[in-house]
């Protein structure tokens, strides 16, 4: 991994996602075969994603949901990406 969050690979954003997956999920002291029972994912899915961060986005936001982060898929991509300061304090003025 790098010293730049900002500058974060894909392969290590996926991985991110995992751990933190893993941690919240070792906290709610749930096992895999729990998860991928409430959570209607397969175990291998389950296993797979935390070894290497590959899932599908429905088993994943499946997985939010039983862990108490779907409101993280929901904020999603919400927030405007400005090209300017110009388009920030004219969408500010409305």
């Amino acid at each position: 991994m790098n010293n730049f969050d900002f500058l974060k690979s894909p392969q290590e954003t996926k991985l991110g996602i995992a751990e933190r997956v893993r941690e919240r999920r070792r906290e709610q002291r749930l096992t895999q075969t729990e998860l991928a029972s409430r959570s209607n994912v397969s175990l291998g899915s389950i296993k797979r994603f935390e070894r290497t961060g590959e899932i599908s986005l429905s088993s994943l936001i499946r997985i939010a949901f039983v862990l108490g982060y779907a409101d993280d898929f929901d904020k999603l991509f919400s927030r405007r990406a400005y090209a300017s300061i110009e388009e920030v304090i004219n969408e500010r003025r409305r």
